[in-house]
């Protein structure tokens, strides 16, 4: 990932190396959901870093005449959305359904039917 996609992805000019320090704190913090970072995982990673490097004080309001902003009390800087780690998450192959096997390594063959099993019961009679 390099300051110059964050650029094209936020349409602005960056500063190289705080773009370049964000994005490495986007990556660290994205291998900390998974190690290592599947195939693909540049979009979340760059959707993260460009959260953080245009929005850094995570305001969610803004009022011009007379001067008002939102700040939330818990969500600004660099954080992930449940979302982005459940991307990262299927990508890196984890998550989703699965099975599980309970039959050991070393069963073998399951032992052969009897005869009378093909036949109804009272058949026989």
């Amino acid at each position: 990932m390099s300051a110059q996609q964050l650029a094209d992805f936020l349409g602005q000019d960056v500063q190289e190396e705080r773009a370049a320090l964000i994005i490495a704190q986007a990556e660290s913090l994205c291998r900390a959901v998974v190690s290592p970072l599947p195939e693909g995982a540049g979009a979340v990673v760059l959707s993260v870093a460009a959260r953080a490097y245009a929005n850094p004080q995570g305001i969610v309001a803004e009022t011009v005449g007379p001067y008002s902003v939102q700040r939330p009390q818990s969500q600004a800087g660099l954080y992930m959305t449940r979302d982005e780690r459940r991307s990262l998450k299927l990508m890196a192959g984890r998550g989703g359904a699965f099975s599980v096997d309970p039959t050991p390594p070393g069963a073998g063959a399951p032992p052969p039917r009897p005869p009378s099993w093909d036949l109804p019961w009272w058949y026989g009679q």
